[in-house]
């Protein structure tokens, strides 16, 4: 069950009416950075673990 293109068009409305349209941008970099980092930092997790099993 995944967010469908209604739910995204409502999502995308919300936060333009909260932030503006000049803030969209900024906040969608913000959000990349963040979840770029996660996904390393969970991949940093799940490296060390399979070297510890390994051993």
């Amino acid at each position: 069950m995944g967010i469908g293109w209604t739910e995204f068009i409502l999502i995308i409305f919300v936060a333009l009416l909260l932030f503006g349209p000049s803030k969209l941008p900024e906040l969608g970099k913000a959000a990349g950075k963040t979840l770029r980092e996660f996904k390393l930092a969970t991949k940093g997790i799940l490296d060390e673990e399979e070297k510890n099993e390994k051993k």
